[in-house]
């Protein structure tokens, strides 16, 4: 670490608003909004954090409450693989038994805190006191069901019984209404120690158009219009001279030009096959948007040299828009997923899409698509993520320069007077 926040006192609760999405592209907006723009200058900051391998949202946040690169927590993607499983059908990481290590919120239950969650990632039939995670039904699931059996239970049903009636839907940016006057209420009425927010908007506004889009500039009005609101409730319930606010991204995104259907030249290789009405692989792509696993069948050298070769030859022709193909030696440096020997970069602008398609090649401009992704390498440039942090214990005006994912969950530990455990990251704080 290069810079740390000065140690005031012990804190007795930290709210932490993940604004997904909110990244170094922001920052000129940011800083003429009216609360974000406060807390930057009445808090540290940083326009350098730096997300994880790969940027995905799951893969993120479980950084930040972990303190642990994804080697070792184990949320590798936003969802385990499921080859020829359609987008919208597949199983995401949802749930807290698929943790690895220990979190944040572990803690502050084994040292008698209290913690609530709003829609965090990862957090089903968590160890959060009060908690209503992010989940969502499948086919032939029911919505309502699914997240009663994963949450606190009777804390969902004294929500939805106050406030139940001023969700207008459960699509943006209403739901980000919704999620912030439930952190509202659970702030006033229960005022944990921890409290974790999850609000999507603004990634939301980026995926449905483009980086540059007005959509986007609208979506972070709300975004700050939301943030002060909760530090209205803050306020509210009594606790504000002894709360620290944390607000950060978890990945930046890029606008889109060209989607690619990479599988289609495994596919052409023989690779990816059918056989007897049933679709099968010997090598296939798992794609993160802005790179793609290769995931091999097991001992099958022939497959991966073949794949290998199909691979590097694509990366000579532009069209691809591949930028680099990672091998275990790379994938180490960013403690990436273990087993996987092989990843396909792409450059800014493109998408590996993992489905198969009779168009290997799309052109979103010609065609006016308005898209932008994520899951890139955390390195790319202009790719970082805001960080601001606000409040009790927090120094003001101080710039943090770079700072990691992985320093998360020791700050909010020791803001709150806790040792956290052995992790990949430090405290922010001095002691």
């Amino acid at each position: 670490m290069n810079s740390k926040i000065s140690r005031i006192k012990k804190t007795v609760h930290v709210v932490v608003i993940s604004l997904d999405a909110l990244s170094e592209s922001e920052w000129p907006l940011i800083s003429s909004m009216p609360h974000l723009s406060r807390i930057i200058k009445e808090g540290s900051w940083s326009r350098e954090l730096r997300s994880v391998f790969p940027t995905h949202t799951y893969t993120a946040h479980t950084t930040m409450v972990t303190g642990v690169q994804p080697d070792k927590h184990g949320i590798i993607q936003n969802h385990p693989f499921q080859p020829f499983v359609p987008l919208h059908k597949q199983e995401w990481y949802w749930y807290q038994r698929q943790l690895k290590v220990p979190t944040i919120y572990d803690l502050t239950r084994k040292n008698g805190l209290k913690s609530a969650g709003l829609f965090w990632p990862v957090t089903g039939k968590s160890s959060i006191n009060w908690n209503i995670p992010e989940i969502l039904a499948l086919e032939g699931e029911n919505q309502v069901l699914k997240i009663l059996k994963n949450s606190s239970i009777a804390f969902m049903l004294n929500l939805e019984r106050r406030i139940g009636k001023k969700r207008v839907s459960t699509k943006q940016p209403d739901f980000d209404d919704f999620v912030t006057l439930a952190a509202c209420e659970t702030i006033k009425k229960k005022k944990p120690n921890l409290t974790l927010i999850h609000l999507c908007d603004l990634d939301n506004a980026k995926h449905t158009s483009r980086i540059e889009s007005p959509a986007v500039e609208a979506s972070l009005l709300r975004q700050d219009r939301r943030v002060g609101e909760i530090m209205e409730a803050v306020k509210a319930a009594g606790i504000e001279e002894n709360t620290a606010f944390i607000i950060l991204g978890d990945h930046g995104q890029f606008s889109i030009d060209t989607n690619v259907h990479l599988n289609n030249l495994l596919r052409d290789e023989g690779l990816i096959y059918e056989e007897k009405g049933e679709m099968k692989w010997r090598a296939i792509l798992q794609t993160t948007g802005g790179n793609a696993f290769l995931q091999l069948r097991e001992g099958d050298s022939e497959a991966e040299e073949r794949a290998l070769e199909v691979l590097n030859k694509a990366v000579k022709e532009k069209k691809y828009g591949i930028q680099t193909i990672y091998n275990r030696k790379d994938l180490d440096k960013f403690r990436a997923a273990p087993g996987i020997k092989y990843v396909v970069e792409a450059k800014a602008g493109f998408n590996i899409d993992e489905t198969l398609s009779d168009e290997t090649i799309e052109d979103y401009r010609k065609k006016g698509i308005l898209y932008a992704n994520h899951g890139y390498s955390p390195d790319k440039e202009g790719y970082k993520c805001l960080f601001f942090a606000r409040g009790r214990g927090i120094k003001a005006g101080k710039n943090l320069g770079p700072i990691e994912m992985v320093d998360i969950a020791p700050t909010i530990a020791e803001l709150l007077g806790l040792s956290f455990y052995d992790c990949d990251g430090a405290s922010l704080i001095s002691g």
